[in-house]
């Protein structure tokens, strides 16, 4: 064996550089960057515009934006707002139940509940509830008890009613795909344990079909703050019919309309950061680690420019 053939190739030394891996650029997107531009510039000149017209008449605005009439009305679109979800929720998921049940009559009667109620719009609902006593004048228990229809379903009464059945028949359609997003093995397992299907619903498959009910039930919470301004057309003193009845009397129609605006825009926004809350609570069992609320990100952010 000769001295050569042991010998092995050395690799020829190459640059320093060339063992770098190539340097990424990122594409750029100078459309976007024009678009933002562009969206800023009409943001800014619009926003301009509200806050140098005197037409908008803010002076006006703050004057009346806590005035106790404005406030009593705030407080009633609250409660109806407050009463409607929770009396309509209860209802609904009683719907969502009867749907999903095995017994035919009960679905069926869910179904139809579900089907005529979400046919007939809001405002035909009221103003049907409001009329009722011209179908029934009197409500009687046998030669014992009468009262007139009149008595009983005023207007406050009949806003509750109506937004009410309303509600059920959107809200039992939430609770039961709520349900139906559970796996069905969750169900089975409860029930190998001996658990009844009252219990079941309750402490198993409801919990985990709030993750898919929290969302839509906070869009439909927001629309019926806003749907209580329908009452108004029955004399109930909600927000809206509040302010009319001031810019009735002082003709300020377009600053007591934006102390309506605003405080619907306020109570709005305190509701979208209670429905964030409500979520990231439920998305507790489906997630390892929850995201940082935004205020743990400005924290963050505080901390990293000290």
């Amino acid at each position: 064996m000769t001295r050569s053939s042991h010998l092995q190739a050395v690799p020829e030394a190459r640059p320093a550089d060339s063992a770098r891996p190539p340097r990424v650029v990122p594409a750029r997107h100078p459309g976007r960057w024009i678009a933002a531009l562009v969206v800023l510039a009409v943001l800014a000149a619009v926003l301009q515009s509200i806050a140098t017209n005197p037409n908008f008449q803010w002076s006006v605005v703050g004057a009346y934006f806590t005035l106790p009439a404005v406030l009593n009305g705030l407080w009633l679109t609250l409660w109806l707002t407050a009463v409607t979800m929770v009396l309509g929720f209860a209802l609904g998921t009683a719907l969502a139940v009867m749907r999903l049940s095995g017994n035919p009559v009960l679905s069926a009667v869910s179904w139809l509940y579900t089907w005529l109620f979400r046919s007939i719009p809001l405002l035909v609902q009221l103003l049907f509830w409001f009329n009722i006593g011209a179908l029934y004048p009197t409500v009687s228990i046998g030669p014992w008890f009468a009262l007139d229809t009149v008595d009983l379903i005023g207007g406050t009464a009949t806003a509750v009613i109506g937004l009410v059945l309303h509600e059920a028949a959107y809200a039992g359609e939430v609770v039961r795909a709520g349900i139906l997003s559970v796996d069905a093995g969750q169900t089975e397992a409860a029930q190998s344990l001996g658990m009844s299907r009252l219990r079941v619903l309750r402490r198993i498959v409801l919990p985990q079909a709030m993750r898919a009910i929290v969302p839509p039930a906070g869009n439909m919470l927001i629309g019926t703050l806003k749907s209580t301004s329908i009452v108004s057309v029955i004399a109930v003193h909600d927000l809206l019919y509040s302010v009319q009845l001031i810019y009735n009397r002082t003709y300020e129609v377009i600053p007591l309309l934006l102390v309506a605006t605003v405080w619907y825009l306020v109570v709005t926004s305190i509701l979208t950061a209670g429905q964030y809350y409500v979520e990231r609570h439920y998305a507790r069992g489906a997630e390892r680690e929850l995201p940082p609320t935004p205020l743990q990100r400005l924290r963050a952010a505080l901390k990293g420019n000290r």
